[in-house]
């Protein structure tokens, strides 16, 4: 059973920059697609950054190319490097996997950005 566990959250002050890990375990991730969401309280997840099998990748109209989402063997997961944050990034990210039918998701890590 495939279980994603997410890590690298904290607190930074705004333009500052954070990466963030996913790693997982159960499967070979490495040609399912996966990616990075992010949820506030009382809010839907939004998408922020996929990655396919064969490496293409998406990213939200708000990155703005700041953000850059990457395949990680070694954790058989994901990165997600983020840099000049800002307050509104403030978020729990979410590690995302496609496995068939199945969508797996991981328990988040907090990043908050300050003012």
């Amino acid at each position: 059973q495939v279980q994603l566990v997410e890590s690298g959250g904290g607190v930074v002050h705004a333009g500052g920059s954070l990466t963030l890990s996913c790693a997982g375990s159960g499967d070979i991730l490495n040609f399912y697609p996966m990616g990075w969401f992010r949820r506030t309280p009382g809010n839907e997840r939004e998408l922020v950054a996929t990655i396919t099998g064969s490496g293409t990748i998406n990213y939200s109209d708000s990155t703005k190319g700041r953000f850059t989402i990457s395949r990680d063997n070694v954790k058989n997961g994901i990165r997600l490097q983020m840099s000049r944050l800002k307050p509104d990034d403030t978020a729990e990210y979410i590690c995302n996997a496609r496995v068939a039918t199945y969508s797996f998701w991981g328990q988040g890590t907090q990043v908050t950005v300050s003012s």
